[in-house]
């Protein structure tokens, strides 16, 4: 990627374009000003007066919590876009890798759909837009698993990964979906991983321990999630990407857990996760596992501001402004149901 001089040549611009894009994020006194609001209304004239400025101006009264999602997200995949538009390689194939594990969710809804005999035109406008790709169109075309099967190996730029997952279109009838899932996104982050290292660098510094928690997280999770399955070890083990700093031991040790305290001990003693599962319960105020996650996201992505010239501060300020979403739709539902003694549980970012 070369020194800080080279690096600006490309990409100066576009690293202080997000830099001032992040400027914009909500502070604590923003969120202090949402949560007292009684109304959507109420959010809406709030939002106004931070960097959203008119966003929801042309939606009338009363607004939908579904609507300022999609609002929400128009503007990121907007500000996404423009730098993608411009920018030159290696940073664009970089943002496309950004781009693929939106590929992947939007892939899986469709395969799910099609399984459940629901029409690819119905699915489409539930796919997330920052996984759109040009060969959607013809995804679209696709009305049952096996057409889809040949449409994903051929027409998307998932297919290198795809095709490390599945061999035969009829194992799409056998396959649970969140298996596919998971061997997607594991090869999807090791070789994500792998090109960061190959960037080198203050990119490589910042992105690949962001991304080892990223396949840490998905390990975590598919360990617990498979206590009331009757998954084999080592087929749970297969799903773990090995990119992560539990990689090798604490991948093994993992595998063989059989509750969450057992996976919380081994968490302390690898990847020194253990307090990620400190005020985390069932209760009211409680916090689940996956707001703990959250909140290690949101440090890792804040910390890679902290460093210049190199490519983690546009997959940071993503995934912040992602976070700031689900923060303020949070506040909206709480809002919209009349049930504000959950409202402020949403992850702060400042």
């Amino acid at each position: 990627m070369g020194d800080m001089t080279s690096f600006n040549i490309d990409n100066g611009y576009f690293e202080a374009l997000v830099r001032g894009f992040r400027a914009g994020i909500l502070k604590r006194t923003d969120y202090h000003n949402l949560v007292e609001c009684e109304t959507i209304d109420d959010l809406k004239l709030h939002l106004q007066g931070t960097d959203y400025g008119p966003l929801l101006a042309n939606d009338p009264s009363p607004i939908l919590v579904q609507t300022i999602d999609e609002r929400l997200k128009e503007r990121l995949v907007h500000e996404f876009t423009h730098i993608r538009n411009q920018c030159v390689q290696p940073l664009a194939l970089f943002l496309d890798y950004m781009t693929y594990g939106y590929m992947i969710d939007n892939i899986i809804l469709l395969i799910t759909g099609t399984l459940r005999n629901r029409p690819i035109a119905e699915l489409i406008p539930r796919c997330h837009p920052l996984g759109q790709f040009e060969e959607l169109s013809t995804i679209s075309i696709a009305q049952t698993p096996a057409e889809l099967f040949n449409c994903v190996m051929v027409d998307t730029p998932l297919a290198p990964f795809f095709s490390e997952c599945v061999s035969d279109e009829n194992d799409l009838d056998e396959m649970n979906i969140e298996i596919l899932r998971n061997k997607l996104y594991k090869a999807y982050l090791e070789d994500f991983y792998k090109f960061c290292e190959k960037l080198g660098g203050v990119t490589a510094e910042v992105m690949c321990p962001i991304l080892a928690f990223e396949a840490d997280r998905r390990a975590i999770t598919i360990t617990i999630n498979s206590f009331r399955t009757d998954l084999l070890k080592d087929d749970i083990e297969n799903l773990y990407p090995t990119c992560g700093r539990l990689y090798p031991e604490g991948l093994k040790f993992l595998k063989n857990a059989e509750d969450k305290d057992e996976v919380r001990r081994i968490l302390e003693r690898y990847g020194n996760y253990g307090h990620l599962f400190n005020g985390v319960g069932d209760g009211p105020n409680d916090k689940t596992l996956e707001d703990k996650f959250f909140e290690e996201e949101v440090k890792l992505c804040m910390l890679a501001f902290e460093q210049q010239f190199h490519f983690g501060v546009f997959y940071a300020f993503v995934k912040l402004k992602e976070q700031e979403n689900r923060n303020i739709v949070w506040i909206a539902e709480c809002i919209a149901q009349k049930n504000k003694s959950k409202v402020e549980n949403y992850i702060p970012i400042f």
